[in-house]
C-alpha cells in the first residue's frame, strides 16, 4: 500500500491557486505519485479551478488509469470554465470508452448544452436518452437541469414538462424549476396551477418559488394588483415577506403595477433592504411621475444602505418628473452631476453618462446634454438613443438626423427608440426620402414590424403625403394598438379623397374592440364634418358620451367644429354653453367659424365683440377667421375695425393675420390698401402671395398680377403652388394674354412638378373663351385628361353667348351637359337663352324658356347692397320698395340723362325680343347696381345740404 506523503489539507489548499497547483504537481513527481488516480484527479480539479485547461488536459492524458471521477472532473471543469464544446467532447469520449460516470458528469454536460442553443439541444436530447438507459432520468438533480436545459435551448416547453413528469420523487428545486419555466413564458395560469400542485404534493415553497410567482404576475402588460395582493398574503403566511429576495421582488412588482401604497408597505416591513429594493420602489415612483418623492426616498435611504450606480441612474431619471422640471429639476440634476463627478462615478459606468444626457434633455437643457455626450469616453447604443431622442423632443430635428447618421458611421446598430426618434425628426422636417432610408434599415434589422416603429412610420408617411405607404404599413402590422388606429384614422381624415375610408376605419376599430380615446374621436369627427354627415356626427357624439370623454375640451371642440360644418348650430351652442370653464382658443375659433360657415355673420360678430369686451385674447388664427368672413361679404368697414384690433394686439405683423388682411382688402376692392400692407409684411407665405396675385387678377389688373408672380419667383423663398397658378391663369384670362397663359399652364408640370387640376383647366377654358378662340376651346376640352365639370361647361356656354351666334352647336352641347349635371340651376337656361338671343334665333329662345318653365326652375333676382351707418340697404332691379324710392329714381333719371349726353348706349341684345327698343332700355336703366349707386349719391348730396 502506498504511503500518503502529501497531506490532504495541502491538496485542498491548492484548489484555486495556480502557483500552489504547480507546487502540488512537482511534489507528486518528487514522491513518485504523478500517476496516482486519487492525486491526479485532485490535480486536474486544481488546474481547472484556476482556468489552466492545458495543464489539466496534459495530466489527464498522461494518466495510465482513469476512473469515473477523472472524467467527471474534466467534464465539469471545462463546463465551469466556459469551454462548453470541449466539455461535451470529453463526455462523448467517456461514453466511447464505456465509462458511465455518476450523474454529476452528465449534469455538467447538460449545463454546457444550455449555453449552445440549437446545437446544445441536439446533444442534450442524446444525453437525455442515455440518462434513461442509465436510470438517471428519474433523479431530481438531473431532471432539474434537464428542465432548465430544454427551456433555455429554444423554449422547448413540452420536453421540459416531460422531464419534470419523469421525476419519481420531486423536491422543491424540481417544482421551482418548472414554475420558473412557466413564469418565463408568461403563462400565468399554469404557473399558479403548478404552485397549487406543489402544495398538494407536500413540498414547501421557498423564496425562489415566490420569486417566480411574483415575476409571473408582473409579466402582463398591466400587472394584476389583486393577484399580487393574494401572493403577498401567501408569502406573509409562509414567513418570507421579510426575505430580501422575495421582498425586493414584491416591491418592484407593486411599483410596476402602479400600486405604490402596497409597494411602500412591503418596503417598510422588510427587515433588510439593499440597493435592489430601493431601485424597485424608485422606479415605481418615477413611472407615476412622482419625481420629488423618488428623490426624497433616495436621500432617506442613502445613509442606511449601500446604493448602487444604478440607483444614481434612476435618481437622475426622477428630475424630469418634477412639477417644475426645467427649474427645480434641472438644479437638482446639476447637484447630482457634481456629486458623481467628485466620487468618480461618472467614469465608472456608461449608464451614468446616459442618465445625465437623458436628464438634461428632458429638463430642456439640450446644450448640457450635448456637452455630456461629447465628453463621454465610452458610448453605447443607449447613449446615442438618449441624445437623438432628446434632440427630437426639443425640436432640434436636423441635428437629431445628423446624430443618427453619425451613429451609423460608428457602426452602432439603431434600436427601436433610436429608429422612432429619427423617423419622427424626418416627419417634422418633411423629409420623406431619408425617412424611407431609415425604414429600409428597420427592415434589415427586423424591427420595422414593432408596433411603435410602425406607428412612427405611419405618421411619417401621412405627414409627407404618402398615404398608400401608410395603408400598407397598417395592413402589414401583426398587431395594432390604440396609437396605430389613431394614426391611420388621422391620416385618412387629413386627405379629402379618403374621408369615407377614415369613417370605415373608425367602425373597424369599434368592431375590433379597440379602446378609443379623445384623439380617435377628434380625427373621425374631422372626417365626418368634412363630409357633412350630420346624423353620423350625432351617433359619434353618443359614443363619446358612452366612453365618458365628452367632457374633455378636445372632444368638445371637435364636436363644435363638426356640428358647425354640418349646419347644426343649435348643437354647437348647447356644447359651447356647457364649456364655460373649459373654453380655449380652439373653442372660440370653432364657434366663430361655425357661424361664418352657416352665414350667420351677425352672430359671429356678436361673439367677437363679446370676446373683446370680456378681455378674451384673440389669437392670430381667430383674427384670420374673422377677416376671411368679412372678405367673403366684402364688408370693408368691419374688416378695418378688426385690423385695428389686431394692431392693438400686436398681431398685425403675424404672417397669418397679415395674409388674411391682404386677402380681405383685395376682396373688398381696396387693392391699394392690400398692396401697401403686402409690401410692409416682414415675412410672407404662400397665402400672402396668392392673395395678392388673385386680388390683382380679380380686379382686372392682369399685368400687375403677372409682375407680382415674377417677383415671387425671384424671391425664391416660397415656391408657387396650385392656388398660385389659379391666380396667374385667371390674370392671363382677364388681360387677354393667350400665349403667356399657355406658357404658365405648361410650366406647372414642366418646371414645378405640379399636376394641373380641374380648376386650372377651367381657367384655360375661360382664357380661350374670352379670346374668342372657340375652335381651340372645343379642341382643348376634348383633349382634357378628366371629364369637364359644371364650371367648365358654363364657361363654354358663356363664351358662346359672347360669340354672337357662332359655334351655337358647341353652346348647345354645353347646355345639354349642364342640364344633366345641374337640371335645377336656372342660370344654365338663362345662358342658353342669351346665346340664342345674341344670334337672333328667337324661336330657339322661346324653346329654351319653355324648357326652363317645364323644369320648374326660377332664376333668383340679382341684388346689390350698400352698407351705411344706419345699416345695410338692399336693391333688386326695378325695385320701388325702398323708403327713399322717389329720391333714388329721381337721381337715377338725372344720371341716365348725363350718361346719354356722354355717349352711353345700353346693350339690349339679351333683353326680351318682343319688346320695343325704348322699353328694353328702360328695364336696363333700373338695374340693381344703378339703384344702389343712385342711393349713395343721393344720400351724400343730402348730407352736404345739411352741413351747408
Amino acid at each position: 500500500m502506498t504511503k500518503c506523503v502529501v497531506p490532504l489539507s495541502f491538496v485542498q489548499s491548492c484548489i484555486g491557486h495556480r502557483g500552489a497547483a504547480k507546487l502540488f504537481h512537482s511534489r507528486l513527481y518528487k514522491n513518485g505519485l504523478e500517476k496516482d488516480v486519487y492525486f491526479c484527479n485532485n490535480l486536474i480539479n486544481a488546474y481547472l479551478e484556476t482556468g489552466d485547461s492545458v495543464s489539466a488536459r496534459k495530466v489527464f492524458d498522461e494518466m495510465p488509469l482513469r476512473n469515473c471521477v477523472s472524467w467527471a472532473c474534466v467534464v465539469s471543469g471545462y463546463s465551469r470554465n466556459g469551454e462548453h464544446k470541449e466539455a461535451l467532447v470529453f463526455l462523448r469520449d467517456m461514453v466511447k470508452e464505456g465509462v458511465f460516470s455518476n450523474q454529476y458528469a452528465f449534469v455538467s454536460a447538460l449545463r454546457a448544452c444550455q449555453e449552445l442553443d440549437s446545437v446544445g439541444i441536439l446533444f442534450g436530447r442524446q444525453i437525455h436518452g442515455l440518462l434513461f438507459k442509465l436510470s438517471y432520468a428519474v433523479d431530481a438533480v438531473v431532471s432539474n437541469v434537464l428542465i432548465s436545459m430544454y427551456w433555455k435551448c429554444g423554449g422547448s416547453l413540452g420536453y421540459a414538462l416531460r422531464a419534470f413528469d419523469d421525476i419519481q420523487v420531486k423536491n422543491s428545486v424540481s417544482w421551482n424549476s418548472i414554475i420558473s419555466v412557466y413564469s418565463q413564458t408568461g403563462d400565468q395560469r399554469f404557473a399558479f396551477k403548478m404552485f397549487s400542485s406543489m402544495q398538494c404534493d407536500g413540498s414547501r415553497p421557498t423564496e425562489y418559488t415566490f420569486g417566480s410567482l411574483v415575476t409571473t404576475a408582473c409579466s402582463l402588460t398591466e400587472p394584476d394588483v389583486r393577484l399580487l395582493e393574494q401572493i403577498m398574503c401567501t408569502i406573509q403566511k409562509s414567513g418570507f415577506l421579510t426575505d430580501l429576495f422575495v421582498g425586493s421582488g414584491l416591491v418592484s412588482a407593486f411599483a410596476k403595477s402602479g400600486s405604490l401604497s402596497y409597494a411602500r408597505k412591503v418596503f417598510n416591513q422588510m427587515e433588510t433592504r439593499n440597493a435592489v429594493t430601493l431601485n424597485g420602489l424608485m422606479v415605481g415612483l418615477v413611472r407615476q411621475k412622482w419625481g420629488e418623492e423618488a428623490t426624497k426616498l433616495f436621500m432617506d435611504m442613502n445613509s442606511m444602505i449601500d446604493v448602487s450606480p444604478e440607483s444614481y441612474v434612476i435618481l437622475l431619471s426622477s428630475f424630469p418628473e418634477y412639477s417644475l422640471a426645467e427649474q427645480v429639476g434641472l438644479i437638482k440634476g446639476r447637484e447630482v452631476h457634481g456629486h458623481v463627478i467628485t466620487t468618480g462615478l461618472v467614469d465608472f459606468m456608461v449608464g451614468i453618462g446616459n442618465g445625465l444626457v437623458n436628464m438634461y434633455a428632458k429638463c430642456g437643457s439640450i446644450a448640457d446634454a450635448r456637452r455630456i455626450f461629447c465628453f463621454m469616453t465610452e458610448k453605447d447604443s443607449v447613449s446615442w438613443n438618449s441624445m437623438i431622442t432628446g434632440l427630437d423632443q426639443n425640436g432640434y430635428f436636423l441635428e437629431a438626423v445628423e446624430h443618427y447618421q453619425s451613429m451609423r458611421r460608428h457602426e452602432i446598430l439603431p434600436g427601436i427608440f433610436t429608429l422612432i426618434s429619427s423617423i419622427s425628426s424626418c416627419a417634422s422636417l418633411n423629409w420623406a426620402k431619408l425617412g424611407q432610408q431609415i425604414h429600409g434599415e428597420g427592415l434589415k434589422l427586423g424591427i420595422d414590424l414593432n408596433v411603435s416603429v410602425s406607428n412612427a412610420l405611419m405618421t411619417l408617411y401621412a405627414e409627407t403625403g404618402y398615404l398608400n405607404e401608410c395603408r400598407k404599413i397598417f395592413s402589414s402590422m401583426p398587431e395594432h394598438d390604440q396609437v396605430s388606429w389613431n394614426s391611420i384614422i388621422g391620416a385618412l381624415a387629413s386627405s379629402e379623397r379618403s374621408l369615407p375610408e377614415a369613417v370605415a376605419c373608425f367602425l373597424n376599430a369599434l368592431r375590433a374592440g379597440q379602446k378609443l380615446n379623445r384623439i380617435t374621436f377628434s380625427s373621425v369627427l374631422s372626417a365626418v364634418s368634412s363630409l357633412s354627415f350630420g346624423e353620423l356626427g350625432k351617433q359619434i357624439h353618443g359614443l363619446a358620451l358612452k366612453y365618458n370623454i365628452v367632457d374633455e375640451a378636445t372632444t368638445e371642440n371637435a364636436l363644435i367644429a363638426c356640428y358647425g360644418k354640418c349646419g347644426e348650430m343649435d348643437g354647437c351652442e348647447k356644447i359651447f354653453s356647457r364649456m364655460s370653464e373649459r373654453r380655449d382658443d380652439v373653442t372660440w375659433n370653432s364657434m366663430i367659424s361655425g357661424y361664418i360657415h352657416n352665414e350667420l355673420l351677425a352672430k359671429a360678430l356678436d361673439l367677437v365683440w363679446f370676446m373683446l369686451q370680456t378681455g378674451q385674447r384673440l389669437d392670430s388664427f381667430m383674427y384670420a377667421t374673422v377677416l376671411s368672413a368679412f372678405a367673403s361679404v366684402a364688408t370693408l368697414e368691419r374688416g378695418m375695425e378688426v385690423h385695428a384690433c389686431s394692431v392693438r394686439a400686436c398681431l398685425d405683423s403675424d404672417v397669418v393675420v397679415g395674409s388674411a388682411l391682404v386677402d380681405m382688402y383685395s376682396k373688398c376692392g381696396r387693392l391699394d390698401y392690400a398692396l401697401r400692407f403686402f409690401n410692409t409684411m416682414p415675412v410672407r407665405n404662400s397665402y400672402s402671395w396668392n392673395s395678392m396675385i388673385s386680388g390683382f387678377a380679380r380686379h382686372g389688373q392682369g399685368e400687375e398680377a403677372l409682375k407680382l408672380f415674377a417677383n415671387m419667383k425671384l424671391d425664391g423663398q416660397t415656391p408657387p403652388d396650385h392656388v398660385t397658378f389659379v391666380g396667374v391663369l385667371s390674370a392671363c384670362s382677364h388681360a387677354g394674354l393667350l400665349e403667356e397663359g399657355f406658357k404658365h399652364f405648361e410650366s406647372m408640370s414642366d418646371s414645378y412638378g405640379l399636376v394641373p387640376r380641374i380648376e386650372h383647366f377651367s381657367c384655360m377654358a375661360d382664357l380661350l373663351g374670352r379670346a374668342g378662340e372657340l375652335d381651340k376651346l372645343e379642341d382643348f376640352i376634348n383633349k382634357m385628361p378628366m371629364k369637364p365639370n359644371v364650371l367648365i361647361w358654363r364657361t363654354v356656354l358663356g363664351a358662346c353667348c359672347r360669340a354672337n351666334g357662332r359655334k351655337a352647336e358647341l353652346g348647345k352641347k354645353a347646355a345639354e351637359m349642364l342640364f344633366q349635371l345641374e337640371p335645377e340651376n336656372a342660370v344654365n337656361y338663362v345662358l342658353l337663352g342669351n346665346m340664342y338671343a345674341a344670334g337672333g334665333r328667337w324661336e330657339d329662345l322661346v324653346k329654351a324658356r319653355k324648357k326652363m318653365k317645364d323644369a320648374d326652375v326660377k332664376k333668383e333676382a340679382g341684388y346689390s347692397w350698400v352698407t351705411m351707418k344706419d345699416g345695410v340697404h338692399m336693391f333688386v332691379a326695378g325695385d320701388k320698395s325702398h323708403p327713399d324710392a322717389d329720391v333714388i329714381y329721381k337721381k337715377l333719371k338725372e344720371l341716365n340723362r348725363k350718361m346719354r349726353d356722354a355717349g352711353y348706349v345700353p346693350q339690349t341684345g339679351f333683353a326680351l325680343y318682343d319688346l320695343e327698343q325704348e322699353n328694353k332700355e328702360e328695364i336696363l336703366s333700373y338695374h340693381s347696381e344703378k339703384l344702389a349707386v343712385a342711393f349713395v349719391l343721393a344720400a351724400q348730396g343730402a348730407l352736404r345740404c345739411q352741413s351747408e
